[in-house]
């Protein structure tokens, strides 16, 4: 028998329609036993060190057709860095470093079939980094905008939500590959870090624009050829309006109707037609088989200075669900995370 503990958790109090509320989600303390039980085969306890806060968890909460639901009563579980404290799979041993998406808002979690954990290999870049521009957002970044968009050198790029988790990876790909690029984000500060630290050719405040039409037109004389898609609404309008002809839209997320019970409608598809617009949903599940690729491709240019990220933290489990809330509201700059224990 191993020691027993107390686990302090996150759970979802009810399953979420409409906005997330705070009430959504509470503490609780129960206890965990840090020795896999007899007879549960090809499992692993883990201790949580870093939570990856996202915006699909609502999804989630709100039992999306395409994700895993999280139970009313359960833990809320998501993207996050793990020490393996004892392991019955043959693939992990006890110490390994870990990251996927079955990190527990837990102290400690008991992943019974751990198929998609990864093994962290290379421990000469932060830890948090496997929550963000070395995990599943760096993944994410990857995919759309070399897989769905097919890039090439020259072109131009749009990407909104620019200084999040994702787009500000978008942005030094672009770079990299020798595009034109501008984002959006919500405010001056935000719009300085895309120009001045991640290396953007511009930025505006979509919250100081009355007319995003307008706001394109300025950055994008000649049309957008690639859009990395985050927000939806207004803005997607607006750019279908701007696309230049066979331009490619990679859709990343939708988070303007993640929060709203009516979320506003697009009115000009046709132009998709017209313009033969190229309009791609994505989930970076369906692309971790090119994860090595993707790593022999950023881990260097991280550890050379090539490219950078921002992290926003909060220290503690009980930060998680206020860290969460204020993903909808833009609160964050750069990759929200939660530190939960460090190793």
């Amino acid at each position: 028998m191993g020691e027993k503990v107390m686990n302090k958790q996150v759970i979802l109090t009810n399953s979420v329609k409409g906005s997330l509320r705070e009430s959504d989600m509470s503490l609780r303390t129960s206890t965990i036993c840090l020795k896999i039980p007899d007879g549960c085969n090809g499992a692993v306890l883990v201790k949580n060190l870093y939570l990856s806060i996202d915006p699909y968890l609502i999804l989630r909460m709100r039992k999306t057709p395409y994700l895993d639901a999280i139970t009313p009563g359960s833990p809320i579980a998501g993207y996050g860095v793990s020490k393996v404290l004892d392991s019955s799979h043959p693939n992990y041993n006890e110490g390994d470093l870990v990251w996927g998406s079955q990190a527990g808002w837990e102290e400690y979690s008991l992943i019974k079939d751990p198929h998609n954990l990864i093994k962290i290999q290379d421990k000469d870049v932060p830890l948090s980094y496997y929550t963000g521009i070395l995990g599943m957002p760096g993944m994410t970044a990857y995919a759309g905008f070399y897989e769905v968009c097919s890039p090439k050198k020259g072109e131009t790029v749009f990407v909104s939500a620019a200084s999040g988790a994702v787009g500000q990876i978008v942005g030094q790909f672009a770079k990299l590959l020798g595009c034109y690029v501008v984002g959006s984000a919500g405010s001056k500060a935000k719009v300085d870090l895309l120009k001045k630290k991640f290396g953007f050719d511009d930025a505006f405040n979509y919250k100081e624009e009355t007319d995003y039409d307008a706001a394109l037109k300025r950055y994008f004389r000649e049309g957008i050829d690639i859009y990395f898609e985050n927000v939806g609404g207004k803005m997607l309008e607006a750019v279908l309006d701007n696309m230049r002809v066979h331009g490619r839209i990679a859709v990343c997320g939708i988070v303007s109707q993640y929060t709203h019970e009516q979320p506003e409608g697009v009115h000009n598809l046709l132009t998709l037609i017209t313009k033969r617009v190229r309009m791609q949903g994505f989930i970076v599940g369906e692309y971790y088989h090119l994860y090595p690729k993707f790593l022999e491709i950023v881990v260097p240019r991280v550890k050379e200075g090539k490219m950078t990220y921002i992290e926003d933290v909060d220290e503690g489990l009980e930060s998680a669900p206020s860290a969460l809330l204020g993903l909808y509201s833009g609160h964050n700059v750069g990759k929200k995370l939660v530190v939960v224990a460090r190793e």
